[in-house]
């Protein structure tokens, strides 16, 4: 279920390829990460086709508020619901329509995300100061679910990505890690699009599992147990939710990692092109949209996902706002941009506090 995002014939996604540097220890290329790139010389802005950090002047943030202000009258209840009890349908649409064409593989995910590159410790090499709870950590890990079978139960490394849409994190995951105990698990709200990932010729069912789920209903269940996941990745999915429904489903997902697991989101950020150019009737509820399709699309500030990601118990790592002025060379078009890019940890302390809580719970 990930967000339509191609503005203009710009990929939107945040797959923007941004400036290519050569690794001089192998000669291998890599892409910085975001934030390297400035306009220092604004006669230059049609040379890239992106740069990070662009400021906003006290012009530009006025205009962007009075914009969302304008159109801050949402629709009537009865359409709001309509909305809600058909986004099954719309998402379906959304990918029967497109199928795999729509957006292009995320490989900029191993430079902002290194958590997801081959021999990564996502415990231990953000946090080195934790190596003293390694063996702590491995042994809740061992009691929470050393009994179970489940898809990827002999694996070493779990990754689940929420809203894998056609597969662009996934696949090029599968490519890049070639970690032999890694196992990644992906689901999407819409039935449609996990087919289309399980009949892609890249789709091993050895190393990935596909699945249908709804991330807003808390009550269903996943395909792995409590505690099993070293990283969970959500890319522009956070924000089609309802926003009533947003802290449940994060609290659901964080009791899925393990202690030391980390959850990464990358979503639209409060101003955002795509919000200013919303037209009256398409407000649901405060910086809350519907698209032309029927998908939706609520945009955060970094207080928002704080709030979500602490009060499910996760502490932070990294909450970024990626300001970036995409160019449309050909048609000389400038598009601000606005995402948030957050990554948040389970504490590994909470270990010994969750096995007496299950240990006086027995």
């Amino acid at each position: 279920m990930a967000a339509p995002l191609t503005v203009d014939g710009v990929d939107s996604s945040g797959g923007e390829p941004g400036l290519i540097l050569t690794d001089s220890s192998g000669g291998e290329q890599r892409r910085p990460q975001f934030g390297t790139r400035f306009l220092t010389d604004p006669r230059q802005v049609f040379q890239h086709n992106a740069w990070d950090n662009v400021e906003w002047t006290d012009e530009q943030e006025a205009a962007a508020k009075k914009k969302v202000s304008e159109n801050n009258h949402p629709l009537p209840p009865e359409k709001q619901e309509e909305y809600d009890c058909r986004a099954n349908e719309y998402w379906n649409e959304f990918y029967t329509i497109h199928e795999n064409r729509f957006f292009k593989d995320r490989h900029w995910l191993f430079t902002e995300f290194p958590e997801l590159a081959p021999q990564c410790s996502v415990n231990y090499e953000s946090h080195p100061e934790d190596h003293r709870d390694q063996k702590l950590c491995k042994e809740f890990a061992t009691l929470s679910h050393s009994d179970e079978e489940f898809p990827g139960s002999s694996a070493t490394y779990h990754i689940l990505e929420v809203g894998c849409g056609v597969g662009n994190t996934v696949f090029p995951i599968l490519k890049t890690n070639n970690d032999p105990g890694l196992f990644v698990y992906c689901c999407d709200f819409s039935s449609t699009a996990v087919e289309l990932v399980k009949t892609n010729p890249e789709y091993d069912p050895g190393r990935c599992f596909a699945f249908v789920h709804d991330l807003s209903d808390v009550g269903a269940n996943y395909p792995v147990p409590d505690g099993s996941l070293d990283v969970i990745v959500l890319i522009f999915v956070l924000s089609a939710l309802h926003p009533n429904k947003m802290q449940e489903s994060i609290s659901r997902l964080a009791r899925l990692l393990k202690p030391g697991g980390v959850m990464l989101l990358r979503d639209y950020g409060r101003y955002d092109m795509a919000q200013l150019r919303f037209k009256k009737g398409r407000c649901l509820s405060e910086n809350f949209y519907v698209r032309g399709d029927g998908t939706r699309v609520y945009f955060f500030t970094q207080d928002e996902l704080n709030e979500l990601f602490t009060e499910a118990g996760l502490e932070k790592v990294q909450n970024l706002v990626d300001r970036r002025l995409q160019v449309n060379r050909g048609k000389q078009l400038t598009m601000y941009r606005v995402w948030i890019q957050c990554k948040y940890r389970k504490p590994l302390v909470q270990s010994s506090e969750t096995m007496e809580d299950k240990t006086s719970s027995a």
